[in-house]
């Protein structure tokens, strides 16, 4: 008598044990919307309720700061912000607005250790940013200060960076830049003010100037607010040595939208 299981081939074997493997897994922590936490079919999705309320930033936008436009203004036409006030940085990305359930994802990933949401978001992220990684040599996340990492216990911008690395196959610097001045709380403080806090607020040491020398960096942090923060990270980069930074972060508070009293907002 033939034996069934010769008919079935090794590879699907592998899949269906590696299924069966997870299956404890699901029965005992079933996956969850990244927003709301009901319960859905995979890890890492949205429920039918949430998804409409994610906004994802897509073409035509500003190709210096990703900021999205109306309509198609024709090849190379820069917004309002990138004229006034050119940026230190080559490029800005942003996956999706601050707003809805996006907002809720940061607020998850930075005050209540959802880090689990770190690998979603940072495919997102992959997907805005394609242009960004397609040049960039090595991936660097916006630091925390010494102190305040102790209190937190981890930097939400290295959980997204080092997701980014893994998903785009490059290299990950966690420490090529330090944030060396304990700055303010960014929430509650007026666009002046945001600039001030962070001024001269990284550098890059000694030691690690040769994982940036002459190279294209990638600065990751989770929401554009201001750019006061990744502006000054940036300067602190191409003093060290970077040849050219991009900047690619989850989430963008679109220009119209910032309010001083903004939430979570670092």
């Amino acid at each position: 008598m033939a034996d069934p299981m010769s008919k079935i081939k090794p590879g699907e074997i592998k899949r269906f044990a590696r299924s069966a493997l997870g299956w404890p897994a699901r029965i005992l922590f079933p996956p969850v919307c990244a927003g709301c936490r009901r319960h859905v079919s995979q890890p890492g999705v949205l429920c039918g309720a949430c998804w409409p309320k994610l906004r994802l930033l897509e073409r035509p936008w500003c190709p210096v700061m990703g900021t999205p436009f109306t309509h198609h203004m024709g090849e190379g036409f820069l917004s309002a912000e990138a004229i006034a006030d050119p940026p230190p940085f080559e490029r800005a990305r942003a996956a999706v607005a601050y707003s809805g359930v996006a907002r809720q994802m940061v607020q998850g990933l930075k005050y209540q250790d959802r880090t689990d949401l770190a690998p979603w978001m940072a495919r997102w992220m992959v997907r805005a940013g394609a242009d960004l990684i397609a040049e960039a040599d090595v991936v660097v996340p916006v630091p925390l200060h010494w102190r305040r990492f102790f209190r937190r216990r981890f930097n939400q911008s290295a959980e997204l960076a080092r997701a980014v690395s893994v998903l785009s196959d490059l290299p990950f610097a966690p420490s090529a830049v330090r944030r060396v001045k304990l700055t303010r709380q960014q929430v509650g403080l007026e666009r002046q003010e945001r600039e001030e806090n962070v001024r001269a607020a990284f550098r890059v040491p000694a030691e690690s100037e040769i994982e940036i020398a002459g190279r294209r960096v990638l600065l990751i942090d989770d929401v554009y607010t201001t750019g006061a923060t990744v502006r000054s990270a940036t300067k602190a980069l191409k003093r060290g040595g970077a040849a050219a930074v991009d900047v690619l972060t989850f989430a963008r508070v679109l220009p119209g939208d910032f309010r001083a009293d903004e939430s979570a907002t670092i």
